[in-house]
């Protein structure tokens, strides 16, 4: 019977168990053979790590060993023995090597699917004990759509600085598609951009209301005071941002029949090319709200609102169900709502006419608020 004679194992003297420090302390009476067999193990078998876990999910995305070792600031046999060793560890191969590329095996896709759970499990267990009691401090990453960047951003990111100085923010600026990557992978905390999101394993918080306005160069014979419909979109030519970009679908979703008059042969990245765009009489495109500060510049361009309903985006902040930041993410879409609709005089002459939303409730109201306009603008 196991633990019935200490003597019978060479391994039960005191200067070969690894318990024995704890013996000569005087807080371990025997060694007994069994939890010595455990503490054994535990001290001498090779075990999984999340250094080789962290590598082997670089080397999963990037796909090429000189590139994960350099997101991983390491050489690069270092990377490679780490992953042979996790191979031998787990008994499979997780990569198919090949002049210079590797492809996950079938085994390393699963695998790589579970490693990056433990992998954000792990950074989540980071986050709950270094901000447990501290509000919006510490690092936070956060990525943002390249349609709401410059337009939100200036207003929140001096209130945040100012607020909370604790606060270390890493931004990201890139397409919706690439933003959910990285949050889904742990690379990033939060994003701020277009809801909704159908994916079960985020969260997100809807933050204000985004209404879209048409615009056409300055010489279009409808009135200022015109309500457009989308017939009137479609007897225009549309122009729009390149494939990838939320805002492009969008617009396209409200203006179904446009899409035959859609310019292909642009591919613009960014509003400000299309409203020069617009200004030189190339078409008309929708602006949201947010952007009117900033991309109303040119007299040659003129705003229309659309008829009831209006179109609309929900703006909004989406993270990891299993993130234990909630409060922090909360905290800050009610900073970016109050930025962008707090006094005046905290604001530019005319910051974006955005709708805010309370946070547990509906969006509230917003009428009649009017378009900026330039004072020497052309009818």
């Amino acid at each position: 019977m196991l633990g019935a004679n200490p003597s019978r194992s060479p391994r039960a003297a005191t200067h070969h168990c690894p318990l024995g420090r704890d013996r000569a302390r005087g807080t371990h009476q025997a060694c007994n053979p069994f939890a010595l067999e455990i503490a054994t193990v535990l001290v001498f078998s090779p075990m999984l790590t999340i250094r080789q876990l962290r590598y082997f999910d670089a080397l999963a995305r990037c796909q090429h060993f000189g590139r994960a070792a350099e997101e991983c600031a390491v050489s690069q046999p270092a990377l490679s023995m780490q992953i042979r060793e996790l191979e031998e560890f787990l008994g499979t191969e997780l990569f198919e090597r090949r002049p210079g590329a590797v492809i996950l095996t079938e085994a390393g896709v699963e695998i790589a699917q579970r490693a990056g759970a433990i992998l954000n499990a792990t950074r989540d267990l980071i986050d709950l004990a270094q901000h447990r009691n501290k509000l919006l401090s510490g690092s936070l990453r956060l990525g943002v759509i390249p349609t709401l960047a410059p337009y939100l951003l200036p207003y929140v990111l001096p209130r945040l600085q100012r607020e909370h100085p604790a606060l270390r923010l890493d931004l990201v600026e890139t397409q919706t598609k690439v933003l959910l990557g990285e949050l889904t992978r742990g690379a990033l905390d939060v994003l701020l951009m277009a809801l909704p999101v159908d994916n079960p394993e985020l969260v997100s918080l809807h933050v204000l209301t985004d209404r879209f306005l048409l615009a056409v160069p300055a010489d279009d014979p409808l009135p200022e005071n015109a309500r457009v419909t989308p017939s009137d979109v479609e007897e225009r030519k549309l122009i729009l941002l390149e494939e990838g970009h939320c805002l492009r679908d969008q617009a396209l979703d409200y203006c179904r029949q446009a899409r035959s008059r859609v310019n292909a042969s642009l591919g613009a990245t960014s509003l400000a090319t299309i409203m020069q765009m617009v200004a030189c009489g190339y078409g008309v495109t929708l602006v949201p709200e947010v952007a009117i500060d900033v991309e109303l510049r040119d007299d040659r361009v003129k705003l229309l609102r659309f008829a009831e309903p209006q179109p609309s985006r929900i703006v909004g902040l989406v993270w990891r169900r299993t993130s234990p930041r909630e409060l922090d993410f909360k905290s800050l879409g009610q900073m970016i709502a109050s930025s962008l609709n707090g006094p005046r005089q905290d604001r530019r002459a005319t910051g974006p006419p955005v709708s805010p939303c309370a946070l547990e409730g509906e969006c509230a109201a917003d009428k009649g608020r009017r378009i900026p306009r330039r004072k020497d603008s052309r009818p």
